[in-house]
């Protein structure tokens, strides 16, 4: 993989890398010659050259814990290159936001439980100008129940067999953690001709944000059952097993996004058209820069499926952008949100001396979030995500992404009870 003209080396020690230190253990990575990817070849283990790749600039973020879990995954076997977008930051065992490269095995444990969680962007025909937050979160009410075969049905018709999926998965339903259902309209148009055909400026747009719900988690608990943390030949038993209930995951997810918008839409007795639905939790096997290979993502946007949707924490913007043709430095994948600045547990500590519950339930832009579960509204909080325009920033500087459109929040769903699980 040759690095991108002006590019200079991530060094192994942070403390000799081009960087500023917080005492929170973050690093503020500066830039040379306006290019900001990061590159360290790692010395060779086996036949396997390791590489490391970050994209960032002059004002990305990045948790010292992230940087730790990016280098671990670069030394695992088989593995060829790593990437960390501008919102990397550390997860329970294995990293968010980062894109992985290996040869001929791969590894489940890196795509994590939650298999097809993406992205799914709905023009509906709710009207900009007429929009009121607080009338639509009342008229949406709890969308916390599973929906039953007969509502399924009701929503989607007979088009979709649901039935191929297990029982006892939450269908219909957004989940906990970061997952999410957003109104929004538009702020910005940067490129009008790049929209896509069936976008209208004048109504509501709807960000759907949510994965496998509790498919993936089962998936990925046999195989650790079964194997540990090791990855899989490609040719093995074990590994077609995986990559076919890998393929069910996917499949629900975005069936699952459907029933969400749908359920919604249906609520506000409105209609809508799905403009894109885009995964960013999944395996592929694919060629980068005349390599084959097996390409995980976890919390990374790929650049081959046209426009995508990035969007901010619940009090940000939102963009739609175009990848550029080439991503190749990437490995051909971007950010796919803001990425975390703190960690769930340290929040509510962080915050609750200057926000109550309440206040955080109205944001900087006059919209409405609707979470009921209080530990949850302070975990979700903007204050303990990035700025989604530094995570923008560093993907434009570096040739990345065309911004297509940025949209701000209306109404955001995260949970009408006490439990979003």
């Amino acid at each position: 993989m040759s690095p991108a003209s002006g590019c200079f080396p991530y060094d192994y020690r942070l403390e000799t890398m081009p960087s500023e230190h917080f005492a929170d253990g973050g690093y503020l990575l500066s830039s040379v010659d306006g290019f900001y990817p990061f590159k360290r070849k790692y010395k060779h283990m086996g036949n396997y050259p390791h590489h490391i790749q970050i994209i960032a600039d002059s004002n990305t973020w990045i948790e010292g814990n992230a940087v730790a879990q990016l280098e671990t995954t670069a030394r695992l076997p088989h593995m060829l290159c790593v990437a960390g977008m501008p919102d990397l930051h550390a997860g329970r065992g294995y990293l968010v936001g980062a894109a992985f490269f290996s040869d001929r095995h791969f590894y489940p444990a890196l795509i994590g439980n939650d298999i097809g969680c993406g992205m799914a962007f709905w023009q509906t025909d709710l009207r900009a100008a007429k929009l009121k937050p607080a009338k639509l979160a009342k008229q949406l009410g709890n969308i916390d129940t599973p929906l039953d075969k007969d509502e399924q049905v009701d929503l989607l018709g007979n088009t979709v067999d649901m039935r191929q999926f297990s029982d006892g998965l939450a269908v219909g339903t957004i989940g906990g953690g970061n997952h999410f259902a957003e109104l929004q309209t538009v702020d910005t148009v940067y490129r009008a001709d790049l929209l896509p055909p069936d976008f209208d400026e004048n109504h509501l747009q709807l960000l759907v944000h949510s994965g496998s719900r509790g498919l993936g988690q089962q998936i990925l608990q046999r195989h650790i059952a079964a194997f540990g943390h090791q990855g899989l030949a490609e040719e093995g038993e074990a590994a077609a097993a995986y990559l076919a209930e890998h393929q069910t995951a996917l499949e629900f997810a975005s069936l699952n996004r459907r029933l969400i918008a749908a359920r919604m839409l249906d609520r506000w007795h409105s209609e809508g058209t799905c403009l894109l639905d885009v995964h960013h939790n999944f395996l592929e096997q694919t060629e980068i820069d005349g390599t084959t290979g097996w390409l995980h993502r976890k919390g990374a946007t790929p650049t081959d499926k046209g426009l995508v949707m990035i969007p901010g924490s619940r009090g940000d913007y939102s963009y739609l952008v175009r990848p550029a043709e080439d991503c190749q430095i990437s490995l051909n994948t971007l950010a796919h949100g803001a990425g975390r600045k703190w960690q769930r547990g340290e929040c509510k500590g962080r915050l609750s001396h200057k926000y109550t519950a309440d206040s955080l339930r109205q944001t900087e832009f006059g919209s409405v979030v609707v979470c009921q579960d209080k530990a949850l509204i302070f975990e979700e909080a903007p204050q303990a995500y990035k700025s989604i325009d530094s995570v923008i920033a560093a993907m434009k500087n570096a040739g990345l992404i065309k911004l297509v459109a940025r949209f701000k929040p209306v109404l955001t769903y995260k949970t009408g009870g006490e439990c979003g699980a």
